[in-house]
């Protein structure tokens, strides 16, 4: 089989492993759920980074969307787009390091979770590059490919921060829990603003989601910090500001294009 015919055959095949492996991963077919694996480091109370347990819901939004897109990216039209030949191998690696993801914390491999995870953002990093390279021929393109990877990207970010605590917890070591975690969401938001300079704002809206469970999770329950519920609130307003960046930023292209 031709290798250009077989890649998005393979991506398909990649969402479905990763959709499968995320249904273990939540506790189906008799796996272990994330926030009860790898010693609970990274349930919504493993460090003071970790969002409340309603923030994962936004996999629910992800995984659809890769479903979709999965789907999409088959159809002939979409089989030879140059944009799509330039994406679909870094979605589909994507989807393939979610899964090993999974497999790690099911496993109790924190630091290999955290490698993998290091790895999925760069690759998702990428594919966004490429995405703002080449703007998307319909709305429908923009919505499966720029949208879903876009909120991908951003909640990856939250969620290598959790990672990196639950690595640090893991390993015994101990910093002090608000001006570190202070710091952290501080990093998160300038994150956040740095992909708003890109014009790119779909992020945006997933890393805000998660840090805004994050001062949630700070606000109430067994592991109450102020300051870091506070700083996790700042964050989001921060990011959030970083939308109308994006459009301002984007304007003039569009008057240009008009």
């Amino acid at each position: 089989m031709n290798t250009e015919k077989a890649k998005p055959i393979l991506t398909a095949l990649s969402a479905a492993a990763a959709l499968v492996l995320a249904a273990v991963g939540s506790g189906a077919f008799g796996g272990t759920p994330v926030a009860s694996a790898a010693g609970g480091y990274l349930s919504s109370t493993g460090t003071p980074v970790a969002p409340a347990v309603p923030a994962f819901s936004i996999w629910s939004v992800i995984y659809a969307g890769l479903l979709a897109y999965a789907v999409w990216q088959l159809l002939p039209a979409n089989r030879v787009s140059e944009r799509q030949r330039a994406i679909r191998p870094w979605a589909a690696a994507s989807m393939l390091l979610n899964a090993g993801w999974l497999w790690a914390v099911q496993l109790g491999s924190l630091p290999a979770s955290l490698a993998i995870m290091l790895a999925l953002l760069v690759v998702l990093c990428r594919l966004l590059m490429l995405a703002l390279a080449t703007p998307a021929r319909s709305r429908v393109e923009a919505i499966l490919s720029d949208g879903t990877f876009g909120l991908y990207l951003g909640w990856i970010c939250v969620a290598t921060v959790a990672n990196v605590a639950a690595v640090l917890a893991w390993a015994g070591v101990a910093l002090p829990a608000e001006p570190t975690s202070g710091f952290v969401l501080g990093l998160a938001a300038a994150v956040g603003l740095a992909l708003a300079s890109q014009r790119a704002w779909v992020p945006l809206l997933s890393i805000a989601w998660g840090l805004a469970w994050i001062a949630v999770a700070r606000s109430v329950g067994p592991l109450v910090l102020p300051g870091t519920a506070l700083a996790a609130a700042i964050s989001v307003v921060v990011v959030l500001g970083g939308i109308p960046l994006f459009a301002w930023r984007g304007a003039p292209n569009r008057r240009r294009h008009a």
